[in-house]
């Protein structure tokens, strides 16, 4: 069974979605116990590990680049971490119509299109443009939303599964 590489963009969308509900959710929770909205985007699981802004943010910056790279598009300028929550929102909203003025066509044909794309230090693999796109981009996706949903619920937000579906089924 074949699959159109377009069809990533609204599962990413979907995403976004999901992105913003969660940090409405975040919100509520901290404004309800006094916590501020900046001190909630700097909650983290554990010490060494990235805050809830971080998470945000690169689910904001992989949802336009990786469909950007695999269409042959420029990228668009990368979300800050800095954001505020207005400024996340934003970014979201920003995101969400940047990915709605893609069009099929972009991605016809691209599969199989060598992308070479530096990730880390000294890393340069080249995959072809799918692989990037249906393996890379939407595990890192789901796995820094995951990472948002589990830094929210372990600061006491009464979210569950179904906030992950938030972006729709």
């Amino acid at each position: 069974m074949s699959v159109s590489l377009f069809t990533f963009v609204d599962l990413f969308m979907r995403q976004l979605v999901t992105l913003d509900h969660l940090l409405s959710k975040g919100a509520e929770h901290a404004k309800a116990t006094g916590a501020s909205e900046t001190e909630m985007l700097d909650w983290r699981l554990i010490e060494d590990m990235q805050p809830l802004r971080f998470q945000a943010m690169v689910v904001c910056n992989f949802a336009r680049a990786w469909p950007a790279r695999v269409a042959g598009l420029p990228l668009p300028a990368d979300v800050s971490a800095d954001l505020d929550l207005a400024g996340f929102k934003a970014a979201i909203l920003d995101a969400k119509a940047w990915l709605q003025a893609l069009t099929p066509e972009q991605f016809a044909g691209r599969d199989d299109v060598p992308l070479t794309v530096e990730i880390g230090t000294g890393m340069q693999p080249t995959l072809p443009s799918g692989q990037w796109l249906t393996v890379f981009a939407t595990t890192n996706l789901y796995f820094h939303l995951s990472t948002a949903y589990g830094i929210l619920r372990h600061h006491g937000v009464q979210i569950g599964k179904v906030d992950l579906f938030a972006g729709g089924l």
